[in-house]
């Protein structure tokens, strides 16, 4: 039976230019509901804690306070969202907390343009109270857009966690290159959406008809060559480039895991 969270989810779907398709499960309700509710006590938390620090000055400068009381809460509720979904991915601590994230409908991250315009809409969403409008919309639109996402072309998705098949996680030869700390340094700058292309690609391979694969392998080598500053030795094909990243970026992926794992409380 699904979960509560799932009823309304759906899928939309992105082919990038390298023929590789993304499929994006979208956001239910239920879930960005809950979501906008932690963050909503993280903005009251905030509001409190600063009229806290300005009760002082409220006390002695009565009207001044209040003032500055009402442009620092305006500052929190529309600069909250921008900010976080503006450098952390499009995600803010209730997204995070529900494993949420906004991007551009082409599937890249946002930047702050798309959060300025989503976040600007709110108003609008919020009618006439608990997002109503904005509500109704994402429930007749094809990929669960509130009118915000509309204005900015972004949508709300489940944060993706692809398993990564041992042929690739543990290839075979090659080690010098896997141990190579300048090549591990290269890795550990990709960004998540570059970290994306290259786990489906090196995941979908066998998918595609050679010469779409060649294409593929060949524009994705040259990008990390030309825009991550990758070397590759002449007897390493394109492909064999692209699968040792990913089986590098699998291996810090499990490191992470194992990390947090032996941090977390027992």
């Amino acid at each position: 039976m699904a979960s509560a969270s799932s009823v309304l989810d759906g899928t939309h779907k992105v082919l990038t230019p390298e023929y590789v398709e993304f499929d994006f499960v979208l956001a239910g309700l239920y879930s960005r509901f809950l979501a906008w509710l932690v963050d909503a006590m993280v903005g009251i938390g905030l509001a409190v804690a600063v009229m806290t620090v300005l009760s002082v000055v409220m006390a002695v400068f009565p009207g001044f306070g209040s003032a500055l009381f009402f442009v620092v809460w305006f500052l929190i509720d529309w600069g909250y969202a921008i900010v976080l979904e503006t450098f952390w991915s499009g995600q803010t601590i209730g997204k995070k907390a529900l494993g949420l994230r906004v991007i551009q409908e082409s599937g890249v991250r946002i930047g702050f343009y798309h959060a300025v315009l989503r976040n600007l809409a709110r108003p609008f969403d919020r009618l006439p109270f608990f997002y109503l409008v904005g509500g109704i919309a994402a429930l007749v639109s094809a990929s669960h857009q509130r009118f915000g996402d509309m204005l900015a072309g972004t949508i709300v998705v489940r944060d993706r966690r692809l398993k990564i098949p041992a042929s690739i996680a543990r290839p075979e030869g090659e080690a010098a290159i896997l141990g190579d700390p300048v090549f591990q340094s290269k890795v550990a700058k990709l960004t998540s959406e570059e970290e994306e292309v290259i786990f489906a690609a090196a995941i979908r391979r066998e998918e595609l008809g050679m010469e779409a694969r060649l294409k593929l392998f060949a524009t994705l080598s040259q990008r990390l060559q030309d825009e991550a500053g990758f070397y590759k030795p002449p007897h390493l094909s394109d492909e064999k480039l692209v699968l040792l990243v990913a089986a590098a970026l699998a291996a810090r992926s499990a490191q992470k895991r194992s990390r947090a794992r032996r941090r977390a409380p027992r």
